[in-house]
């Protein structure tokens, strides 16, 4: 078991006699957790909403620099976290471990331990106070664009923080690059606050440099971004919602093969989870609502249904929505959305929805490239697993792969699992060719 210490005081506590040390201290030399300092002068959460966000810090961090690869079974990792909070005591620690089990598939164990002195007081001045009506997850992809404007339009007085995370590369120019045309198109009623988080390089300051290697496959980033986004909502008012605008069909994100099972499939908006979160923050004593608009709806409706279709046709193209928008340089190609991933395949079977799919906009064209289905080919896995996946014959029993679904709406996540199916199924249908078109034939 690895065990990873969250410290928010330089000089809090001697240093654990083992382990890592996340040191969150911004600004300073000897942070191991490096982020903007400007950042926390934004705003001041609840001491509540603080706690939650530093441990979901910690979290991230621990993740990023934990590889599966070292594991015996290549995936799953023994961490511990331990954390500053007001009340240990009270601290619902097991329905912390449950969630952070469930979400990134690991075996968690949280220890969290009394501090009298506010997380971060020294940053959070608040001398930059939000007025906002809301805030918004905004990461610079498809759903959260969408789910930006239909907020906006729906409500015509609301203003909206749009909350983003980045780490530097392409999704953080389609950020940036999004809001300079939200802000022109809707002026003040938006501001945007960004996170700059990520583990922090060696340097002879910090007291225990981190590991040098990086985990990919980051599932705990969707705890850290709502954490986050649930201590900018705290600072302005306990009534205050955070919006994730995200897919139905993705929020359930049934296995597409027996092999992707459990956490293999990324639960960043499962409803489990999400039930695990409320729980955890309202125990905490966060009462902000976490709302997600689209949690019944294929990511075609969405579109479909959008306020504003002509500004969301406009800005949709500049959009980043790929698991991993870098690679493209490496085969000297356009960078931005690949193509051939699972999150770039439901992007252009929702954008044919609409009739606003476009095979250039992508550095790979699934549905003709013959790269893609080359058996040695690494980026043939998803575009495989989706032909297999979406089989309109695949059983009911199926969606409870991935986790429990609410009983009250079990037959509605069933429902928009089968359209969302549908939907990719009929864009590789009506446009599949060559070898992809063969093979389509053989998986009915």
């Amino acid at each position: 078991m690895t065990q990873f210490t969250v410290r928010t005081e330089q000089f809090e506590q001697p240093d654990p006699p083992s382990g890592l040390l996340l040191d969150l201290m911004p600004g300073l030399p000897g942070a191991t957790v490096q982020t903007g300092r400007g950042f926390f002068r934004s705003f001041m959460p609840t001491r509540q909403a603080a706690d939650l966000m530093v441990m979901a810090f910690g979290a991230y961090v621990a993740d990023r620099v934990s590889e599966r690869s070292r594991t015996d079974d290549a995936w799953t990792r023994d961490l511990a976290l331990g954390f500053p909070v007001h009340n240990a005591a009270d601290w619902p620690t097991e329905t912390g471990q449950d969630m952070l089990r469930f979400l990134t598939g690991d075996r968690w164990t949280l220890h969290p331990r009394p501090q009298h002195a506010p997380p971060l007081a020294r940053d959070s001045d608040g001398q930059g106070q939000i007025a906002a009506d809301g805030v918004c997850l905004f990461s610079g992809g498809l759903d959260s664009l969408c789910g930006v404007i239909d907020l906006l339009e729906g409500a015509p007085e609301q203003r909206l923080c749009l909350l983003s995370h980045y780490e530097g590369g392409q999704t953080s120019a389609a950020q940036t690059r999004l809001f300079r045309q939200l802000q022109a198109h809707y002026g003040q009623r938006v501001i945007s606050l960004r996170l700059f988080l990520r583990p922090g390089p060696s340097q002879p300051a910090q007291a225990r440099p981190l590991p040098p290697g990086r985990e990919t496959t980051t599932r705990s980033r969707s705890l850290m971004f709502l954490c986050t986004a649930l201590a900018v909502a705290s600072s302005i008012g306990p009534h205050i919602p955070v919006y994730l605008p995200e897919n139905g069909y993705i929020g359930v994100n049934v296995p597409l093969t027996r092999a992707r099972s459990g956490s293999f499939s990324t639960r960043t908006t499962h409803p489990h989870y999400l039930t695990l979160l409320e729980q955890a923050k309202q125990a905490i004593g966060v009462p902000n609502p976490l709302v997600n608009p689209y949690r019944l709806r294929t990511k075609g409706e969405m579109l479909t249904g959008n306020r504003n279709r002509a500004l969301l046709r406009e800005l949709a193209p500049k959009s980043i929505s790929c698991s991993h928008p870098e690679v493209a340089r490496y085969a000297k190609r356009a960078q931005g959305n690949c193509g051939y991933c699972f999150p770039c395949l439901i992007r252009r079977a929702s954008m044919a929805r609409v009739g606003w799919d476009r095979a250039e906009h992508y550095a790979w064209d699934a549905l003709t490239d013959p790269e893609l289905l080359e058996p040695d080919s690494g980026r043939s896995a998803d575009l495989r697993a989706v032909l297999a996946g979406t089989r309109p014959t695949r059983s009911t029993t199926d969606i409870l792969r991935n986790g429990p679904l609410p009983r009250t709406e079990r037959r509605a996540y069933i429902d928009v699992w089968r359209r969302g199916s549908a939907e990719v199924r009929t864009w590789i249908t009506a446009g599949a060719q060559g070898q992809l078109a063969r093979l389509l034939e053989q998986t009915p």
